[in-house]
C-alpha cells in the first residue's frame, strides 16, 4: 500500500514543478517501469488527474489501485503456490528422505521440479516446504513451566576480568558468583578472587540476605566445589557441601538432565552479570 501511495505521489509532481518522467519515479520509488506505469493507469482509472493534490491519495484511491493491478488470491497464495500443490507428496518425500537417500535441500527441489517443467519462485517454495511438507522441523519446544517463588534459584561462576586489590594493590582476576532467582529473575552478584567452598558459602550467606531467605532448591551450573561428581538429575553428594546445604535445608541439583531446561529459563546469566 505505501509503495502504491509513494509511486501516486512522486507521479503527481510538485505544483509549479516540471512533472517527474516515469523512469524518474520508477527510480525514486524503487520500482520498475512497467510496475509504475500500472499503478498510474490504475489511478487514472479510478479517477486520478494529474492536476489533482496529494489529499486524492485517500484509503478509496489506493484501495481501487490495489485491486486492479495485483489479482486476487482468495487462498492467499499466488499461482506458482497453487502448482505446488500437484507435487506436494513428492516434495515431501524429498524433504524426509529415505534409508537410502538423505534427505534434498531446497536448491535440489528447486532443480528437480524444473526438469519437470515447474520453475516456481524460490522464495515460494521454500515457504511451500516449510508449511505443507515439513522442512526445517524440529522437535517440539516444550516450555518449562516456573516454579513456585523462592522455590528455586541458579548458581552460576563467570570470569570478570581484573580489578585491583585493595589489601595487595596487585591486579587479580575476578570472578562473579551469580545467582539468579528462577520465578522472577531477581539477580545477585557476588565477587570474589577464588572459586572454593568458603567462596560459595559466603557468595550463599550474601544472597540469602539479599534475597530475603533461602531457596527450597538450587542449581548450579557444575560448580566444582559443590559437584563432587557427575550425578545429573538427582541430588549432588559432595561431601564438604552436604552439611552446609542440610543446615539451610536446601536441595542441591546439579545442571544437566532433566534440570538441563530449568537452567536455560534464564540464559546467559553470566553475559546479564557482566553488565
Amino acid at each position: 500500500m505505501n509503495e502504491v501511495k509513494e509511486v501516486l505521489r512522486v507521479w503527481l509532481g510538485v505544483p509549479g514543478s516540471r512533472p517527474p518522467g516515469l523512469r524518474a519515479i520508477a527510480a525514486h520509488c524503487g520500482v520498475d517501469r512497467k510496475t509504475a506505469r500500472r499503478y498510474i493507469e490504475a489511478a487514472q482509472a479510478a479517477g486520478l488527474q494529474r492536476t489533482d493534490g496529494v489529499d486524492a491519495l485517500d484509503d478509496g484511491l489506493i484501495g481501487a489501485v490495489i485491486e486492479a493491478v495485483r489479482p486476487a488470491r482468495p487462498s492467499g497464495h499466488g499461482a506458482a503456490w497453487d502448482q505446488l500443490l500437484g507435487f506436494e507428496d513428492q516434495i515431501t518425500a524429498w524433504v524426509a528422505g529415505d534409508g537410502n537417500h538423505p534427505p534434498l535441500t531446497i536448491t535440489k527441489i528447486d532443480t528437480l521440479l524444473a526438469r519437470q517443467g515447474r520453475v516456481v519462485p524460490y522464495r515460494t517454495l521454500h515457504r511451500f516446504a516449510t508449511e505443507r511438507c515439513g522442512f526445517g522441523r524440529r522437535d517440539t519446544t516444550v516450555r518449562v513451566v516456573d516454579g513456585d517463588p523462592g522455590s528455586e534459584c541458579q548458581i552460576d561462576f563467570g570470569y570478570l576480568g581484573y580489578l585491583t586489590d585493595p589489601e595487595t594493590g596487585r591486579r587479580r582476576k575476578v570472578h562473579a558468583l551469580i545467582f539468579t532467582a528462577v520465578y522472577s529473575r531477581h539477580m545477585f552478584v557476588w565477587l570474589t578472587y577464588s572459586q572454593t567452598l568458603a567462596a560459595v558459602i559466603a557468595g550463599c550467606e550474601a544472597a540469602w540476605t539479599f534475597f530475603g531467605g533461602v531457596f527450597k532448591v538450587l542449581i548450579p551450573d557444575n560448580l566444582k566445589p559443590v559437584v563432587a561428581a557427575k550425578s545429573y538429575g538427582s541430588p549432588v553428594d559432595a561431601p564438604d557441601w552436604c552439611p552446609v546445604a542440610g543446615q539451610r535445608e536446601s536441595t542441591v541439583h546439579p545442571l544437566d538432565g532433566g534440570w538441563k531446561s530449568c537452567f536455560q529459563i534464564v540464559p546467559s546469566p553470566v553475559r546479564f552479570g557482566r553488565r
